[in-house]
């Protein structure tokens, strides 16, 4: 049975992820994350799906990894079960297929703010507070609050809420390029599937192809970014078709340099 604190809704060309615990502010254990996997596997799997937006239910968006979730473990438990999984997770997220919005409700901190970071774009709520504590609590950052979070944001406003201990309101946030739109309390999921439909109104192979460049170009998953995009182009070539037929006749292909 799927854990249902992670809710996966379809409507038309849009998909909503939402975390749902919000008795916990939506705070992620393992078996959340688990389900935060899937749901990324079925919005892939949805070939209307042009957008998707992720929030949370309740007042928070979320406040990241649940502390007892993960204070118990020995360090090579912590290390592994949870920080690096998390992590495959977060860069799940942040490499699907069609771009991401954050419909950031409530406040994002450590762990919440590296959920919202991996979206392609961020719309905040005026009330909301944005930070990364961990060094307060005697930890860091772990789901890519210094990697993703330095290369979208830049070091500097990373430097203030790590090492430091700043928290940024939504209107700093947004001057400092952490959240992109900045709404009243209340309008952030519906600001979110505004834009969503402004995505979805546009070229979706266009699109598709538009965000893995970035991602090249920001030094974001180059591998995977390039290999996608090569394999699109060969996809439609006269010469795999020659090549497909060949093999399914069992002869030697001849290439003709067809593109």
């Amino acid at each position: 049975m799927a854990d249902q604190r992670i809710k996966v809704e379809f409507s038309g060309q849009i998909a909503v992820i939402t975390a749902a615990r919000p008795d916990k502010l939506n705070a992620f254990d393992i078996d959340m994350l688990k389900a935060l996997s899937a749901a990324c596997d079925e919005v892939e799997a949805n070939a209307e799906v042009r957008a998707a937006i992720l929030t949370g239910e309740g007042k928070a968006f979320s406040a990241g990894g649940d502390i007892k979730a993960w204070g118990g473990m020995t360090p090579n438990e912590f290390g592994h079960a949870w920080v690096r999984f998390g992590h495959r997770v977060f860069e799940r997220l942040a490499t699907l297929r069609v771009p991401l919005i954050a419909a950031i409700n409530g406040h994002a901190l450590g762990g919440g703010l590296e959920l919202a970071i991996a979206a392609d774009i961020r719309i905040a709520e005026r009330h909301v507070k944005i930070g990364l504590p961990e060094t307060g609590l005697g930890m860091v950052p772990g789901w890519s609050g210094t990697q993703r979070l330095v290369r979208r944001a830049g070091a500097q406003v990373v430097r203030r809420m790590a090492l430091g201990g700043e928290v940024f309101s939504a209107d700093e946030a947004a001057v400092l390029g952490l959240v992109d739109k900045v709404v009243e309390t209340g309008e952030a999921v519906t600001a979110a599937r505004d834009y969503a439909a402004r995505i979805a109104a546009r070229g979706p192979a266009a699109v598709e192809v538009a965000k893995l460049m970035i991602a090249t170009a920001s030094g974001e998953d180059n591998g995977t970014a390039v290999e996608a995009l090569g394999s699109i182009l060969v996809a439609k070539t006269g010469d795999l078709k020659e090549g497909l037929a060949a093999f399914s006749e069992k002869r030697a292909a001849k290439f003709a340099g067809e593109w």
